[in-house]
């Protein structure tokens, strides 16, 4: 189990009498079946529903205290499995502000079948196992500070990338063989990172748009901003076309085009300008430098209630194909990384979809790539 940074007792009273509360929450699932409590009338955001979990008590790591709170309230002993940190959220609810630390916890068949008809908690609260896909849809209305941890669900274990334009440039027409080579060699259903690394952005948005029409099936990532090697996807390609703008589930921010918004902010007292509002951001990063700046960027968009950051991707976990002169982090100080960030990681570089076990033991939720993603190669 990857090692978290040391939790501090924020549980206090500060200036103008603003409790801060610090709160280990556990998101338990088997499979597609996910535990939610359900909080009664006369609690804080009653008649709502909520994932287990509570306050971290002085002294306590958020995993010590996620442990001892899904034992005290429903039983189920957790010790065992992986736990998952899926990121941290600061929330305002004007008499109260909460710090959810939060943990993604998947349970063995055993444990599942031992508790699925579990119909209340030690403590006499209500539990229900739903559906992720209702959860998601949003038939079991929860807090307002758990919005961004739905969106953080809906990321997978896997995301593919695609070829770079140039892997294709031996063929006759190179962009009608990268077409056709993604749209026939790409897994159902995928999440898809279309980078086709090339500068003309009406070309590459219209690869885009032809890849999504000829797989209705996959969702995708495309570029946001323009540095000197990726150029922004023609946003009005794929928003204007009905029938392709619902497969568009977020913008992908370069490590470069990060530290150049965080560049633009500093001489100023808050982030104003927190980029793209119309999909949420996964963020490429390298180092602590960059992970703290989308840590600032994520905060900052989820408190001008912006769509969120939900995930980022650190890489190179391995030595890579493209870039065989850079050093590879290795899976621990990867792990010592993914820890720092306040949202979901994905692992990238020199991965392959079967290495999601050893993702998930050093605090990953996802891998991602290219060449080992696809059904076959080229």
């Amino acid at each position: 189990m990857p090692i978290e940074p040391n939790n501090q007792e924020i549980n206090q009273i500060i200036d103008k009498k603003v409790v801060i509360v610090n709160v280990a929450v556990a998101v338990i699932h088997h499979k597609e079946q996910y535990l939610l409590g359900f909080r009664n009338a006369t609690q804080h955001q009653g008649n709502r529903y909520e994932f287990v979990g509570g306050k971290i008590d002085a002294n306590e790591s958020a995993e010590q205290a996620l442990v001892r709170e899904v034992a005290e309230e429903t039983g189920i002993a957790i010790d065992n499995d992986i736990i998952v940190k899926l990121g941290r959220l600061h929330h305002d609810y004007g008499d109260k502000q909460v710090v959810l630390q939060v943990y993604k916890i998947e349970l063995t068949a055993q444990q599942y079948e031992q508790h699925k008809h579990c119909e209340y908690g030690l403590e006499g609260q209500a539990l229900t196992w739903v559906d992720k896909s209702k959860l998601l849809a949003g038939e079991y209305p929860l807090p307002a500070a758990n919005k961004t941890i739905l969106e953080w669900l809906r990321l997978p274990t896997q995301i593919t990338i695609t070829y770079p334009l140039s892997h294709f440039s031996e063929c006759s027409d190179p962009a009608a063989a990268w077409l056709q080579y993604h749209q026939t060699h790409l897994a159902p259903e995928s999440l898809v990172y279309i980078r086709t690394k090339e500068a003309d952005a009406e070309r590459s948005g219209n690869l885009a748009a032809q890849l999504m029409h000829g797989r209705p099936d996959v969702q995708v990532i495309v570029p946001y901003g323009t540095d000197s090697q990726v150029v922004d996807v023609d946003k009005s390609i794929l928003i204007k076309d009905e029938n392709i703008s619902h497969q568009v589930v977020a913008n992908h921010l370069t490590h470069t085009a990060l530290m150049q918004w965080l560049e633009s902010v500093s001489d100023t007292s808050e982030s104003e300008h927190c980029l793209s509002d119309d999909f949420p951001l996964i963020i490429s990063c390298h180092d602590i430098g960059s992970i703290e700046a989308t840590n600032k960027l994520a905060s900052a968009r989820i408190q001008q209630q912006l769509p969120p950051v939900i995930g980022i991707f650190i890489s190179p976990v391995l030595a890579t194909h493209t870039h065989p002169d850079t050093v590879p982090l290795g899976w621990e100080a990867w792990s010592t990384l993914a820890q720092l960030a306040d949202m979901p990681v994905i692992g990238l570089g020199g991965l392959s979809p079967t290495m999601i076990d050893q993702a998930l033991a050093h605090g990953g939720i996802s891998v991602a790539g290219i060449r080992q993603f696809f059904n076959s190669e080229k």
